[in-house]
């Protein structure tokens, strides 16, 4: 899942409440027709284990995990939904390097790739992300800094010079996304980024081989690659605005900049949706199918562990929001905090060196939840009368390459796919995660953007549970907020075909994206509301008896999402 660009307040004490709740390892039991914590224990221990070791897209590691999905399925008896009678659908990825060469024009100088700038990875240009020809560049202000920073209607075909406030780094997703019109986005940071990370951004990126976008058209927004994202050193940036950073006015306009480039793309084998079916029980509407899924992907490993506790005690304290904090630093005032969560944990166990991105919530708990829903399903003897799909989508953390290319070529009628229900990171939403968490704490997205029938049947669903209720989370779902979530998880593939959906998730934390996502820190009882949920919400829709009514606009499936 894809992140937020504010920060999140951590309650005091919840650290060392959360560390003794589960154990780091777990012994796998048989699971149960029913959705329980101990079923869902048994199964996220297992595909989280280090044994996949971060389940990054385009690698064997993905494939263990997928193989364990499929395994299940067949277990249960689903139908196969995939290629040729399997339970997979292969994706096309490919794996891309920026030939040396490249290079950027700006004021009659040339600035070159790897010395002056380096793209966050090859896939932001070429294919998906479009070269700016003569395009001119502004200073677009302060990362974070929202209320200063240039309004989306002021970047139509501009490149776009950022700052940050400390560190090196800048959101690309939530820039991306929210700059869609846009020619580039430049970061100016270069030269506080460690060679570490310019080298992690020097290697070969995946990306889904095959597709081609012509060059945006500003005014339309139709079918348009979105904008390039590179990082720049302050010298590089001043010459592209004509002046200095410092001081620069929002939106001041510099000179004209141009890019030219050139790929060697690989193909990568093994790389996988899982989809199964569960048959309606009604002949007449069982050509109908209500859609449910999650992204079985993570981010792997690297070769540089750390002590996982001290990592954990230091993102508690200075990066609530995990890797969408790696540009802040400890102030002084922190390190006794610091020192005081790592002796707390210290007491309670040795230290441990850690290097997998285990991917325990992100979304191991989304892919485990919907096994858990796709086996409550097939051993129900109450069949639903339309039929569920269930699509465990690879490559969301490359860019939804999964769910883009299951929408596109979906392996049932695409017009007989009634909703989708997409969930992603459910396991956690405590109040020691993020700010308004607690017991229920739910953020809903996308319910109500096609069908106010669809907004409905999920309030009424919820409003069900007790002890504890769902606490819903609407602000995320507001047009035009600037981390553009509705358009950055898998849903979005679907909703742009107009197919109603929701995305569930219960937010971030400081595991996000960090080696410290690990089945130990989930909340089970909070991951088996939330599926049960999910159960109940998917027969509700397949037991209608009518189709979900689209009530509001669709979108033209060519175009950039806005949110």
């Amino acid at each position: 899942m894809r992140s937020s660009l504010f920060a999140v307040v951590l309650l005091p004490a919840a650290l060392a409440a959360q560390t003794k709740s589960n154990p780091l390892k777990y012994q796998a039991k048989p699971t149960t027709a029913a959705i329980t914590p101990a079923d869902l224990m048994s199964r996220l221990y297992t595909f989280a284990d280090d044994s996949m070791l971060g389940r990054e897209a385009g690698t064997p590691n993905h494939d263990k995990g997928v193989n364990y999905i499929g395994r299940e399925l067949a277990r249960l008896g689903l139908k196969p939904g995939g290629d040729n009678g399997t339970f997979f659908q292969a994706i096309p990825l490919v794996k891309r390097l920026l030939v040396s060469g490249g290079k950027i024009l700006a004021d009659g100088r040339e600035f070159e790739a790897g010395k002056d700038f380096l793209p966050r990875n090859p896939s932001d240009f070429g294919a998906t992300g479009r070269e700016p020809a003569n395009a001119t560049a502004v200073w677009a202000g302060i990362f974070g800094d929202t209320a200063s920073m240039i309004k989306p209607s002021a970047a139509d075909g501009k490149v776009l010079i950022f700052g940050v406030p400390r560190g090196w780094q800048a959101n690309r997703g939530a820039l991306t996304a929210y700059y869609r019109s846009a020619a580039a986005v430049v970061v100016a940071s270069l030269d506080s980024m460690p060679d570490p990370v310019k080298a992690q951004l020097s290697e070969a990126s995946t990306l889904m081989g095959g597709q081609t976008f012509p060059i945006c058209d500003p005014q339309t927004l139709q079918g348009c690659q979105v904008p390039s994202f590179f990082y720049a050193t302050r010298a590089m940036a001043e010459t592209m605005l004509g002046g200095s950073l410092t001081g620069a006015t929002v939106g001041a306009a510099g000179k004209t900049v141009t890019t030219s480039y050139k790929y060697n793309d690989e193909k990568l084998p093994g790389n996988r949706n899982v989809v199964a079916i569960l048959p309606g029980s009604d002949a007449k509407l069982a050509g109908q199918y209500v859609a449910i899924g999650s992204h079985s992907d993570h981010v792997g490993f690297n070769h540089e562990p750390v002590d996982h506790d001290s990592l954990l005690a230091f993102y508690h304290v200075v990066r609530p929001n995990g890797a969408d904090d790696e540009d802040k630093e400890a102030k002084p005032e922190d390190w006794p905090k610091i020192k005081a969560k790592l002796d707390s944990l210290r007491k309670l166990r040795p230290a441990r060196m850690d290097s997998i991105f285990n991917g325990a919530d992100d979304d191991g708990s989304g892919s485990m939840g919907l096994l858990e829903v796709a086996e409550a399903f097939a051993t129900s003897r109450d069949k639903p009368k339309r039929s569920i799909i269930f699509v465990w989508h690879v490559g969301e953390e490359l860019g939804l390459y999964g769910a883009d290319y299951f929408t596109d070529n979906p392996t049932v009628p695409r017009d007989s796919i009634t909703s989708q229900i997409n969930i992603d990171m459910i396991g956690r939403g405590g109040a020691q995660d993020l700010a308004g968490g607690g017991p229920g704490y739910l953020q809903l997205i996308g319910s109500k953007r096609l069908s106010t029938e669809l907004g409905a049947l999920v309030e009424t669903e919820g409003k069900k549970f007790t002890n504890p209720a769902f606490k819903f989370d609407y602000q995320y779902d507001a047009n035009g907020h600037p981390q553009q979530f509705y358009c950055r998880s898998d849903h979005e593939r679907y909703a742009r075909y107009g197919i109603p959906v929701v995305f569930m998730s219960t937010g971030g934390h400081p595991e996000y994206h960090q080696v410290t996502d690990e089945p130990q820190y989930i909340d089970y009882d909070q991951l088996t509301r939330v599926s049960q949920f999910v159960f109940n919400l998917a027969k509700t829709v397949a037991n209608l008896d009518h189709r979900l009514v689209v009530d509001k606009a669709k979108p033209d499936p060519t175009a950039p999402c806005r949110q």
